[in-house]
């Protein structure tokens, strides 16, 4: 299909550019503002019109591609370069067999057809599969763990890694509900991966039908298999066989000779009708001629024969592949075996590289090959690939091996690999794409260095790439692999120590705190061996901090006397070294002061210890010059602050931490720390009534690249900002991409999401729509909310809806305990809020100490813009002054609060009402209850 045949709609042009970027489905659901499921169905039809064979070669033409026809839909399948030849009953006993079964195995040795036949029968039967037919290569899969075979299925299904979630487990959810066909080619090597991923896959997707191919039972309940048998030789010359030898050379124009035909179909019986021996044949014909076909093969099938009559069908493929690769000159002999060590489609530079030859030589040579169906040939606008079938280059190392060379080549490979990583480590554009094309060679010269001490150090430097290129990818799970990996490689304890922070921090991006915890005490360790007892210090104490700081990642927290013990060593060690002071003080201030308001933290903490202590970790954080030290110790100094009620001080302190930490390059210790204080900002933000700054730091740290996967993180406390603004549009578009990706990932009962699922319940109740707010709610239950945040963001949410329905009586009774009472929940971000709502209750419900509540909310929230025109409209309502009453409205305008501002009008009765009524409804809300008269004292 040529780009100018190619038609697109508006959608579906944004959608493949996104593609081009290699981003993942939920990433591009993130730009677009779309649900993943809109997403999959995008790319879906991208696939199916362009006739792309997946996911990368799609990206790889986005820049191509500017119209794509109105076709019938196919399925989303490699589309092979030559055309499919016979096989009429083997398609229908296959295709009969995935409709009375889950799960098929299409059996049979390497070149029979296996994958031929599995593609065709794919397409036959896409229609009976309403989401779609997706196909997996596992080939470049040299892992053979089933968290390696995840990572390739949820490749091909555009999954992105889930912090805080195993791979297989997003695949596993991703295909719950889905009526859909997953091919999976190539299983052999993989068997043991393959098995347990596809037998947890079909129990825990009930619609899902899987077709396999392998060269062995994959022995997985469900499997029914299908043996695949040679082309067809019944019928002499109007066989299959003769058919598929004809069709691959129909250039030379065949006559209808019924004499040559059955010459054919004697070639083709030698050859058992194994479809890649025929292929190999024909390609031959045009030097060679009949005769010369039949000679040739003759001589190797009668040295080769004996065995079973499936070894027969092995040894048909292996004799087609000896004499092919007999004719050809030692020199293509040499380049075709040096080919072998690419999993993955490779250039003519790449292959010069390998093989150690000058570009232009193995260009020729390349061709040569390419013209003897030894490789297969991919040209795009922009590059032209190579690649072997499985069974030839399985037969290349194979020959590799008999020369002597496989080491030589692995290395010169690893070489080239570690080469191509250092050059996109430093690399500022178009990374994706080139990390997505060269990661499963990168991946393969790791694993066969494993084993081979003398490779050690390359594979050292080649692991550290992968850590950080896979990191920059937001493949935090390998990357974190990949750090450890390297400091495992390493024998410097120092440089080991190093890595293991790095993994600590990659561990705390994907939200497993038990790892970070455990890596951090291994830096301690290594060290120790390097003599640094400074260094041991700081990550002794940077465990126990992190163990309070980011406690909800944690899904068993260490025993707090463990903690305390850590932190009592860490000060021994630490002796005068200005960093690991500053992480003493710090983790201090964190597990004794409880600076962070953690699950395990002592709940009865002093206001005024915690602050000396976190002013003490500050002092010492800036004295060490490191950014990221210092904003640690300023996260403390924010819940500090946040206790003693100061809320301006708070969201001052956090706008430092990201002054602090944007401009640094984005390492995984800088990132997991920005993300933190984004977050930290935003709810800091609007504990001071900013609502502009807690939108801006609210969007940012919901367009994170690394939080793309888990919208529900990212967009928690955006939804939180525009609730309290009275977006109600913004909430509900919000509201779905979160929803959609918290089920997605399997519905985690993380009690710090409970303000924004809050928050969205609240909304649904403002707009009376009462089973949207109960379904809310019911995941508010799942959440496991802890009954302290009853009088955080559950009372202010509560008192909202019920002010907004006329019932401050309820209101007021639902913000009952004086905030001093229950106060680390209310104090965090909610002080003025609670204060505020209570106020304007108090007044509303005619409570006799109105006028003392209203007078000690003036002096609590002064300054918050939001909160001080909540309470002076308070005053303006038990005043009765209705000018000052409607002063507010421009107020609350001002501060971005719609919501409050429409409130206002209703509140202000006469001809205001009936404005006040109309911005509600423009707001989507549902009408507020009848306005009180204005009061007087």
């Amino acid at each position: 299909m040529t780009a100018t045949t190619v038609d697109i709609s508006a959608r579906e042009s944004e959608v493949l550019a996104l593609l081009g970027e290699h981003l993942s489905n939920a990433e591009i659901g993130a730009r677009l503002f779309i649900s993943v499921r809109t997403v999959e169905s995008h790319v879906s039809s991208l696939l199916r019109k362009v006739e792309a064979p997946d996911r990368r070669a799609l990206a790889q033409r986005a820049s191509e591609l500017t119209r794509i026809d109105r076709a019938q839909p196919a399925p989303a399948l490699p589309t092979p370069l030559t055309s499919f030849v016979g096989r009429a009953q083997e398609r229908a006993e296959l295709a009969g067999l995935l409709k009375a079964h889950r799960q098929v195995t299409a059996l049979g040795p390497g070149g029979v057809g296996k994958t031929r036949l599995a593609l065709v029968v794919a397409a036959d039967v896409a229609g009976e599969f309403a989401d779609g037919v997706w196909f997996v290569d596992l080939v470049p899969v040299t892992d053979p763990g089933a968290g390696a075979v995840a990572a390739a299925v949820a490749a091909a299904l555009g999954l992105g890694e889930q912090p805080g979630r195993a791979m297989d487990e997003s695949v596993y959810a991703a295909l719950a509900d889905r009526q859909a066909l997953l091919v999976l080619d190539n299983c052999e090597h993989v068997r043991d991966g393959v098995a347990p991923f596809l037998e947890r896959l079909l129990a825990t997707c009930p619609r899902l039908t899987v077709l396999t191919t392998s060269r062995a039972r994959l022995m997985v309940p469900f499997e029914r298999v299908y043996q695949v048998p040679p082309m067809s030789l019944a019928g002499d010359g109007e066989s299959d066989a003769v058919a598929l030898f004809l069709d691959r050379v129909s250039e030379l124009r065949w006559p209808p000779d019924t004499v040559l035909r059955e010459h054919i179909a004697s070639v083709c019986e030698r050859l058992d009708g194994v479809a890649l021996a025929i292929e190999l044949a024909a390609a031959r014909w045009p030097t060679l001629g009949l005769d010369g076909l039949t000679a040739g093969l003759s001589d190797q099938l009668r040295l080769l024969s004996g065995g079973s009559r499936t070894d027969e069908r092995h040894r048909s493929v292996r004799a087609a592949l000896d004499w092919s690769h007999a004719l050809l000159d030692p020199a293509d002999q040499a380049l075709l075996r040096r080919m072998a060590v690419f999993v993955a489609p490779f250039t003519v530079d790449a292959a010069a590289r390998v093989a150690g030859l000058e570009p232009p030589v193995v260009a020729d040579g390349l061709a040569r090959l390419a013209e003897q169906s030894l490789l297969v040939v991919t040209a795009t606008a922009n590059r032209t690939e190579y690649r072997a079938l499985e069974t030839i280059r399985q037969y290349g190392i194979e020959r590799l091996a008999e020369a002597g060379e496989l080491d030589d080549a692995r290395a010169r490979h690893l070489r080239w690999c570690l080469a191509q990583a250092a050059d996109m480590a430093g690399a500022r554009t178009d990374l994706r794409a080139r990390f997505d094309a060269t990661a499963d060679d990168l991946r393969a010269a790791l694993a066969w260095a494993a084993d081979r001490p003398e490779q050690r150090t390359d594979m050292h430097h080649l692991a550290r790439h992968m850590a950080e290129l896979s990191f920059t990818r937001t493949y935090v799970g390998e990357s974190q692999l990949r750090y450890e990996q390297a400091a495992a490689l390493t024998d410097d304890p120092a440089t080991a120590a190093e890595l293991l922070r790095a993994a600590a921090a990659v561990a705390g991006c994907r939200m497993r705190g038990e790892d970070m915890y455990r890596l951090h005490r291994a830096a301690a360790d290594a060290s120790r061996q390097a003599g640094d007892t400074a260094g041991a210090a700081r990550d002794l104490a940077t465990a126990a901090t992190n163990a309070h700081r980011f406690w909800s990642k944690f899904e068993q927290l260490p025993p707090h006397d463990e903690t305390i013990a850590l932190v009592a060593q860490a000060r021994d060690l630490a002796g005068d070294d200005p960093a690991a002071q500053a992480a003493v003080a710090l983790a201090e201030a964190g597990v004794l002061a409880d600076a962070f308001g953690a699950a395990q933290g002592p709940a009865d903490n002093a206001v005024d210890d915690t602050t000396a202590r976190t002013e003490l970790a500050v002092e010492f954080a800036a004295r060490t010059g490191d950014p990221l030290a210092e904003s640690a110790a300023l996260d403390a100094l924010t819940g500090a602050q946040s206790w003693a009620g100061d809320a301006f001080a708070a969201a001052a302190t956090a706008r430092r931490r990201v002054s602090l930490l944007s401009p640094l390059p984005q390492t995984p210790a800088v990132t997991h720390e920005l993300l933190d204080a984004l977050g930290m900002a935003t709810e800091a933000a609007l504990g001071a009534g900013d609502l502009p700054a807690a939108r801006r730091w609210g969007r940012r740290l919901a367009e994170h690249p690394l939080l793309a996967e888990v919208g529900h993180r990212a967009t928690s406390w955006l939804l939180v900002v525009d609730a309290l603004a009275g977006d109600v549009d913004e909430v509900l578009a919000v509201s779905e991409r979160f929803l959609e990706a918290w089920q997605r990932a399997g519905s985690p009962a993380r009690s710090v999401l409970g303000p924004a699922v809050a928050a969205v319940a609240m909304v649904h109740g403002l707009r009376d729509d009462h089973e949207a707010r109960r379904d809310w709610n019911a995941v508010l239950r799942q959440l496991g909310t802890p009954p302290e945040h009853t009088y955080g963001y559950g009372a202010v949410f509560d008192a909202l809806g019920l002010l907004h329905e006329g019932q401050p009586d309820l209101a007021l009774r639902r913000m009952a305990p004086e905030p001093a009472d229950v106060w680390k929940w209310v104090t965090w971000i909610w002080h003025h809020w609670y204060v505020a709502l209570r106020a304007e209750a108090s007044v509303l419900a005619g409570s006799p100490d109105a006028i003392d509540r209203v007078a000690a909310a003036r002096t609590v929230v002064a300054g918050n813009p939001v909160a001080e025109a909540i309470v002076e409209r308070a005053q303006a309502l038990l005043d009765g002054e209705r000018e000052r009453l409607l002063a507010t409205v421009d107020a609350f305008d001002a501060a971005g609060c719609r919501y409050q501002s429409a409130r206002t009008l209703v509140l202000a009765g006469g001809s205001d009402a009936a404005r006040g009524t109309a911005a509600v409804a423009a707001l989507g809300l549902a009408p507020m209850a009848p306005a009180p008269r204005l009061m007087r004292r």
